[in-house]
């Protein structure tokens, strides 16, 4: 064991006196002599950087490039009635206060009285029955099955008269 620590000793020794040894710095030597000679104060300027501009991308609100575009055709588009008007002088019920959407069927109840469905939404689950009316645009409970509350609504055409519009409240499964 310490013949063996004497040899390492000896190669570091040799090693070590090796690398004080060659002293040849002359690349280094003529770098240094160059950077002395150069004139005091002729460090180069930073240079200038153009500010950044920013950019918003406005044709979000487009119709993608990649869809056909959508032809409307105005002379053969539905048009409204002027038979067909909502009833403004009946009492508004509770549920027409709330947009259609809000509302999701969550079962179907049927007693003496009739069938009535479930549907949840405008901060409760509430029991409606045909002849009701729902959401902001005067929609009538049609017809209700175990799966689906069909409901019509009135809404303008925009020029003047009305249309009726067939909805679908389908049944929520469970998630």
């Amino acid at each position: 064991m310490m013949k063996c620590s004497r040899i390492v000793l000896l190669f570091l020794t040799v090693g070590l006196s090796a690398c004080g040894a060659s002293g040849n710095f002359d690349d280094l030597q003529s770098y240094m002599d160059e950077v002395r000679a150069r004139p005091k104060g002729s460090i180069e300027p930073l240079p200038k950087f153009q500010p950044y501009e920013s950019f918003t991308y406005s044709a979000a609100s487009l119709r993608s490039p990649f869809q056909p575009p959508v032809k409307i055709d105005i002379v053969n588009r539905q048009k409204g009635s002027q038979e067909i008007k909502p009833d403004e002088a009946r009492v508004k019920q509770f549920l027409e206060g709330f947009n259609i959407e809000v509302f999701e069927m969550v079962g179907t109840l049927a007693n003496d009285g009739g069938v009535f469905a479930l549907v949840s939404g405008a901060g409760g689950v509430h029991r409606i029955k045909v002849g009701d009316y729902l959401g902001r645009n005067h929609g009538r409970i049609l017809a209700i099955d175990e799966s689906k509350v069909d409901v019509i609504e009135i809404v303008p055409d925009g020029e003047g008269g009305w249309l009726e519009r067939p909805r679908s409240i389908s049944l929520k499964e469970r998630s």
